[in-house]
């Protein structure tokens, strides 16, 4: 089995050089990741000689700076929103920062999608690896405890990506990331109007006003939310409309996790192709987005799916959402897995 692995410098931000790695297996499938946010930038796919795009990437760091919508990169330390962006560990009350609203998202103004990372190559007999890696200070980002943290992207020659984080501290702190992947796994890609859904779930989360859980859970029968079967996202979105006046996915869903059963796919209305997503964590947030177009996304004309595999959100404030505190000594490492596979 041969694989390729290339390393260039894709540009610069700050007087850093940002390094562009990328993994090619022996289909021509392709994965590019930058140092800067662990953003997943390529993942591309070989269909007779006709390269096909699954998830959306730019063209430079001003681009990614002036888009923003965290686009393909991987944020922490905690995914999704604190509420009030404090919580307790073992009776101490903690604060960070409350970079929207009146709470926490996605780790705060000094998360994982504003580092640059170090990488290398890692090769085995039937998968090739990129790890990032950093170390980051409480007083980087604010958070308890000081972090060593991996981030490992994978491909294998069965056209499988996974992305591990793995995250060692010196105290007790929170970890809960992920990777803020958006896809359009259409053949036009301008819409969502050929994108479905499918999400193996009976309880997405209530929100109050500023998006943050209530801790309440809310059955998905009968509803727009309820994606147990494929959904064409558009149809959906219609549906949410008619019912609550909805007018985007940003929901954040229970899963059960598993190593064989996705907990998701992705795929397009034409039947070429579909991405099962697995997780070893119990939540899965959506959001539908056109982050390239300010009057498309005012529109409600959204070409991006977001997928946020995690622990629930704001878990360190409701018991019963999971368990996120990361421990001296007890390292802890999350996979999501996303395997492509054509249909026709």
């Amino acid at each position: 089995m041969i694989f390729e692995t290339k390393k260039e410098v894709f540009d610069q931000i700050d007087g850093q050089d940002v390094i562009r790695y990328t993994l090619v297996n022996d289909q021509q499938t392709r994965i590019s990741v930058l140092s800067y946010g662990g953003t997943w930038q390529e993942f591309v796919v070989n269909e007779d000689g006709v390269e096909h795009s699954l998830i959306w990437g730019l063209d430079s760091m001003a681009d990614y700076q002036r888009v923003g919508y965290c686009l393909c990169q991987s944020i922490g330390r905690v995914a999704g929103r604190i509420g009030g962006a404090k919580f307790k560990i073992d009776d101490q009350e903690y604060q960070v920062e409350m970079n929207e609203q009146t709470h926490s998202l996605h780790g705060g103004d000094h998360g994982f999608n504003t580092l640059n990372f170090d990488g290398k190559f890692s090769e085995d007999n039937d998968q090739v690896s990129v790890i990032l890696s950093k170390h980051i200070k409480a007083s980087d980002d604010n958070y308890p405890g000081n972090l060593d943290v991996e981030i490992k992207f994978t491909l294998d020659n069965q056209n499988e990506v996974s992305i591990s984080f793995t995250g060692d501290t010196d105290a007790a702190t929170l970890f809960n990331p992920t990777n803020h992947v958006y896809w359009n796994t259409t053949d036009d890609r301008t819409s969502l109007a050929k994108q479905w859904l499918q999400i193996s779930s009976t309880a997405h989360l209530e929100f109050d006003e500023e998006k943050v859980p209530t801790g309440k859970k809310l059955s998905v029968k009968a509803t727009a939310y309820d994606f147990n079967q494929e959904q064409p996202i558009e149809d959906a979105l219609k549906q949410l409309n008619a019912e609550n006046g909805g007018i985007e996915f940003d929901d954040a869903y229970e899963v059960n996790p598993s190593e064989t059963t996705p907990i998701a796919m992705v795929g397009d209305t034409d039947g070429k192709r579909r991405v099962k997503l697995y997780s070893d964590r119990n939540g899965l947030v959506v959001f539908t987005a056109n982050p390239f177009d300010s009057d498309q996304e005012a529109a409600h004309e959204y070409n991006a799916l977001a997928t946020e595999a995690q622990t629930l959100p704001d878990a360190i404030n409701h018991s019963d959402f999971g368990d996120i505190v990361l421990r001296p000594g007890k390292p802890v490492t999350n996979t999501i897995r996303y395997q492509y596979e054509r249909l026709n």
